[in-house]
Formats: structure tokens, C-alpha cells, sequence
């Protein structure tokens, strides 16, 4: 059993900054890659950020520059930081890690609940 929590969630004004976390737990044999994906109301979950187990990083387009990805391999634990944050980036954030539960097993992928970020005056 996997299992991912997230952190870090709240109410923020614009322009301000949050900073999200995400421990995974459980029977861990490896981690690949880890992520952050949200959701919006009324739409799709989609990509934010994607960390490799090296460390590589990938972006959307609409958060480069502004949030930072990284993550911590010997407490599991993947963050995203949210600067200069917009109310478009009001949504629900969930984290996402691939993990391998044993040498002989595929990696899977595993979801946290999620963490609600809302960016308002």
C-alpha cells in the first residue's frame, strides 16, 4: 500500500506565494518520476510540473518562471513552489508519483487526495 499526502494548500492573495508539499509512504521499493497536476473547477486535471528521479524538471507553459518543482529522495517528498501566484492558478493540486513496490515490480502510478490553492483578494 502507497500512499501520498499533500500539504500546503490555503488562500492567497495575488501576487503572493505557497509553498506545497507531498510525502509518499508505505511499502516503497522506488520512486521514479514525481509530479504536480490541478484541477480547476469545471475542468480537466492537468500537468504542472514533473521532477525525474535525476532531478530533470518539466513545466507548463503557464507556470515557467513563476513555480519551482523539487523534491527530496531521502524523505520521499516532492514540493512545488507557487510564486507571483494568479487567481488563474486557483485550483485543486494534486501530487502524482510513480513507485515501484518491489525490485520485481512495475512502477505504478500513485495519487494523493489533493490540496485546494485559491488565489483571491
Amino acid at each position: 500500500q502507497v500512499q501520498l499526502v499533500e500539504s500546503g494548500g490555503g488562500l492567497v492573495q495575488p501576487g503572493g506565494s505557497l509553498r506545497l508539499s507531498c510525502v509518499v509512504s508505505g511499502s516503497i521499493f522506488s520512486i521514479n518520476g514525481m509530479g504536480w497536476y490541478r484541477q480547476a473547477p469545471g475542468k480537466e486535471r492537468d500537468l504542472v510540473a514533473t521532477i525525474t528521479s535525476g532531478g530533470s524538471t518539466n513545466y507548463a507553459d503557464s507556470v515557467k518562471g513563476r513555480f519551482t518543482i523539487s523534491r527530496d529522495n531521502a524523505k520521499n517528498t516532492v514540493y512545488l513552489q507557487m510564486n507571483s501566484l494568479k487567481p488563474e492558478d486557483t485550483a485543486v493540486y494534486y501530487c502524482n508519483a510513480e513507485v515501484a513496490v518491489s525490485k520485481w515490480a512495475y512502477a505504478q502510478d500513485y495519487w494523493g487526495e489533493g490540496t485546494l490553492v485559491t488565489v483571491s483578494s
